[in-house]
């Protein structure tokens, strides 16, 4: 990693006590947030996308938290270790109480566990951070014992992502957290209301295990329009932005009532197709309009000739302003699994436009690519600038832009063949993308459970699989660098850039920026 830690020093932090940003009590205030993107929901098992885990963080406790380094650190469970390679024994926190005064127990962790997998209609869910979970024995009612399928080193990772319900609550769908009857949790919030594309207001509790906050009340707004939630910081309407526009990035930095906070993100931004078999989709023609009899993207030299005809040093400077840098992964340098010698594909048009021919398109096709303009940042404007440089390689491309509440359904349903996508691998490693986002969906949604676009490579399931079974460190990491530099030669998504993360406050406040993106209140402190 980039400080020299392995991840199983990182691991044994477990074993030190919680240093928590909490100051005890302090004078009532109130902390208004606006935010880029609004959630899709208050349920936290129905939708991992970072609005969704950011408001419902607030609410609701993991066992293991991570710190804005993506460190993991205790929460529920104050400390936890492996009793053999397929057991890990995790102690939970006592004195913890639901936010209606009940008890949190290890019964809650069990109904947790056995509730994430089978959450209705979800458009990418949770279940493969439980995926090797076998079973949970509770030993006593505050010491659980997890048993897994196979060797598993990064369940205490995995659990950073998984937030612990309340089984005592009646009514557990997602409608019943929206609308705040089952929102319960332990976390240092309350949720006092929800308002779908508006806001969230939230109340500090009083009893957090974690000491109460500073904020006495939190409004949590959602403005997904670049200039209106700048001008809300300016304007005082509101104390915190996140997803700073680019373009006004320098301005604010030298604004003498606003203090801007940044972190290289975990983040990275990629094109994704549809690895689907079936041809003649209307988003995809020849030039006369025609759909093509067959996928391209199919081809592998269809693939990699669209990423040798982008230019990610001009997305970095014209496009994203420097808020970002090109990249052939999905990790920033230092990170667990982070392959050195995978570097972004050349701009290379001429060797574009020959594999192209190879592949039986001399004259190129048409296609739509289709992008949030909301969700991410430059997401419309980066789509545009790659269509323009597909164009010059006989890929007509035009944009489809769309507000992110829109483009969700669409991709669940698999209308959108080509796809502007970016994906946090918010545990801090390379083993939750390849899960998640490259790995075969099955069933259960066990692997590939944010796979929006049918990819599957077997023999990269096998390199995760290997990797995520092995106990040490150096040899996990080995096995992880050589799955990147698998994706790498396979191209299934084509990346673009890894972003960095920007935040603005008012002056007088300190933000501690976060790598997984995350915009919470519990990172916000005034200034002594």
């Amino acid at each position: 990693m980039a400080d020299g830690m392995t991840l199983s020093r990182r691991l044994c932090l477990a074993a030190l006590p919680l240093i928590l940003m909490a100051q005890g009590p302090a004078a009532a205030q109130d902390l208004t947030i606006g935010v880029g993107t609004a959630p899709t929901s208050v349920d936290p098992h129905f939708h991992n996308n970072g609005p969704n885990n950011s408001l419902t963080m607030h609410i609701f406790d993991r066992l293991v938290e991570r710190d804005a380094r993506a460190r993991p650190m205790p929460a529920l469970a104050e400390s936890w270790r492996p009793v053999s390679d397929t057991e890990w024994e995790f102690r939970l926190r006592r004195g913890v109480k639901w936010h209606d005064g009940r008890d949190f127990t290890a019964e809650d962790v069990v109904f947790t566990f056995g509730r994430v997998p089978q959450v209705a209609n979800s458009p990418g869910g949770f279940g493969g951070f439980l995926r090797q979970v076998a079973r949970v024995e509770i030993m006593d009612p505050h010491t659980i014992r997890v048993h897994t399928r196979q060797p598993h080193p990064l369940l205490p990772v995995d659990l950073t992502q998984i937030s612990v319900i309340a089984r005592h609550v009646n009514g557990t769908a997602t409608e019943d957290y929206n609308t705040g009857r089952a929102a319960v949790g332990t976390g240092a919030y309350r949720l006092v209301s929800y308002a779908s594309g508006d806001r969230a207001v939230l109340a500090r509790n009083e009893e957090w295990w974690g000491g109460a906050e500073p904020w006495a009340r939190v409004s949590y707004r959602f403005l997904s329009n670049d200039a209106s939630r700048t001008a809300a910081l300016l304007s005082g309407d509101v104390d915190l932005i996140d997803q700073l526009p680019t373009s006004d990035l320098a301005r604010l930095k030298n604004d003498p009532r606003v203090v801007v906070s940044q972190i290289p993100s975990l983040r990275t931004m990629f094109i994704a197709p549809v690895h689907s078999p079936e041809g003649g989709h209307p988003q995809i023609t020849d030039h006369q309009g025609t759909p093509l009899p067959q996928n391209p993207f199919l081809d592998i030299r269809v693939r990699r000739a669209l990423s040798l005809a982008i230019n990610r040093d001009a997305l970095v400077e014209r496009v994203m302003e420097g808020a970002a840098e090109p990249t052939g992964q999905w990790l920033p340098r230092g990170a667990f699994g982070y392959n050195p010698d995978v570097r972004p594909d050349p701009f290379d048009p001429e060797a574009a436009r020959r594999l192209l021919a190879e592949a039986g398109y001399p004259q190129g096709f048409r296609v739509v690519i289709s992008t949030p303009n909301d969700r991410w940042p430059n997401d419309a404007r980066l789509s545009q600038a790659v269509a323009q440089m597909w164009t010059r390689i006989g890929v007509r491309a035009t944009v489809d832009a769309m507000p992110y509440a829109a483009f969700v359904p669409r991709r669940t349903r698999f209308e959108l063949p080509l796809q502007m996508a970016a994906w946090g691998s918010s545990t801090g490693e390379a083993t939750n993308y390849l899960v998640n986002i490259t790995g075969t969906s099955n069933r259960q949604r066990l692997t590939g459970s944010a796979n929006m676009w049918r990819h599957s490579d077997p023999e990269l399931d096998e390199m995760t699989a290997r990797a995520a079974a092995t106990m040490d460190d150096e040899g996990r990491e080995a096995l992880l660098r050589e799955a990147v530099a698998r994706y790498a030669e396979r191209v299934p998504y084509i990346q673009l850039v890894q972003l960095t993360n920007s935040w603005a406050a008012r002056r007088g406040l300190k933000h501690d920026p976060r790598m997984d993106e995350r915009t919470i209140a519990m990172g916000v402190r005034a200034e002594p």
